[in-house]
């Protein structure tokens, strides 16, 4: 089983590799506690994926690492496979679904693998890895379950105790567990008062369902903009030190997961992709006892599919109360529109499109609907608009 000799020497062996990613203090996102950021979305690939990869192929015989190395992935971890063989001169192949997003195979290529893509999904690109490992001797590369592959992320946990000796709190991101499990073995190897807590996004619990259950559990679908935590099944290994080592494990959802990626744009400055941004999001929206404490939230990755980047942005901007939809009753007659830009305006909101229609069928004769968007500061501006346009007697639909 994994050590702290293993994960200090993984730390020993990615020294000249890896970039050591800086920890930066986020006092806007949640005010009650100090929160820092581990940056993992600024290390080399955009995430913690290659300290593991390295490292595990490191370990490689002479023999293994003549025959090459195979992975099933559709994101960080088959660029954080390609960029580490490519280093020890190993050959790479990356099985990837057909449907696979091509920034992310076109990266795969960058770094130096063969990308070989397989119609289906996931599981099928997963099966046909199996089949050539099998066939030409290959050695699969596991994302998550696999030992040397957790020491590799544990080395975060030693950089974090340099960084930071009085944590009080980790927060890390859990899709396979792979991450979290090294984390936490390093930290409670060497601390254990400090406290790891694992989050998962609300559409793909499978470690959380499975440690509340008392075993592993398989979903039997997931779906979240978190797709690199999007993972059915929690490996063995993975399973057996979560549920050792880490405290407790939440879920945020997709929504409040777009206000963290929002959060960490425009406070901070950062690029996060969804995995990367759950745990600022359990911090922003107080899903782990945060309250007083010095707590780090691991960004781990910012390889976001830039095509859904406006999606996520329009989301964070609802969720936080940044944009809002009015439905408004009028009387169609002159000065009505005038009115409620009028009051809008006095309250500073800013009206970003407009779209008017005569009233239909059960309405007033003489009754039309004006439909809004306006950008507005938070949920109490936006009570602030509703009630002003109340007081004055319009009546809003979409209350």
């Amino acid at each position: 089983m994994i050590t702290l000799d293993r994960i200090y020497h993984a730390r020993y062996v990615l020294k000249q590799v890896i970039r050591e990613t800086d920890v930066i203090y986020a006092p806007k996102l949640n005010t009650d506690s100090e929160i820092w950021l581990k940056t993992e979305n600024l290390q080399i690939t955009g995430s913690f994926k290659v300290r593991g990869a390295y490292y595990r192929m490191s370990q490689l015989s002479d023999e293994e690492k003549a025959k090459g190395v195979i992975a099933c992935s559709a994101g960080n971890h088959a660029q954080g496979v390609a960029l580490a063989a490519a280093k020890n001169g190993i050959k790479s192949i990356i099985c990837l679904p057909d449907g696979a997003p091509i920034s992310k195979v076109e990266a795969t290529k960058s770094y130096g693998a063969e990308v070989c893509l397989v119609k289906g999904v996931y599981d099928d690109a997963y099966a046909e890895a199996l089949r050539q490992r099998d066939e030409h001797g290959y050695t699969f590369i596991h994302p998550f379950d696999d030992e040397n592959v957790i020491a590799g992320q544990g080395t975060i946990g030693l950089e974090l105790l340099e960084q930071i000796p009085d944590l009080d709190a980790v927060i890390v991101p859990i899709g396979g567990g792979g991450l979290i499990s090294g984390i936490a073995f390093a930290l409670k190897s060497l601390n254990p008062k400090i406290k790891v807590y694992g989050v998962q996004a609300a559409g793909a619990p499978s470690m959380y369902k499975s440690v509340k259950d008392g075993g592993i559990q398989r979903l039997d679908s997931v779906s979240t903009i978190a797709d690199g935590i999007a993972v059915k099944e929690p490996g063995v290994n993975t399973f057996e030190i979560v549920s050792k080592y880490v405290d407790d494990i939440v879920t945020v959802s997709d929504d409040e997961i777009s206000a963290a990626i929002l959060a960490l744009m425009e406070q901070q400055k950062l690029v996060s992709e969804g995995a990367g941004a759950v745990p600022v999001a359990a911090a922003m929206f107080n899903k782990v006892p945060v309250k007083g404490k010095k707590v780090v939230c691991l960004v781990s990755g910012g390889n976001i599919d830039v095509t859904i980047l406006s999606r996520v942005i329009k989301r964070g901007l609802l969720m936080t109360g940044r944009n809002i939809t009015l439905t408004i009753e009028l009387l169609d007659k002159p000065g009505q529109l005038m009115d409620v830009s009028r009051i809008i305006a006095e309250l500073g909101g800013n009206v970003i499109s407009i779209h008017h229609e005569r009233a239909n069928e059960g309405s007033a004769v003489n009754g039309c609907y004006l439909r809004l968007v306006l950008e507005t500061r938070n949920y109490e501006h936006i009570e602030e608009i509703r009630s002003a346009l109340r007081d004055y007697g319009f009546k809003i639909i979409n209350e």
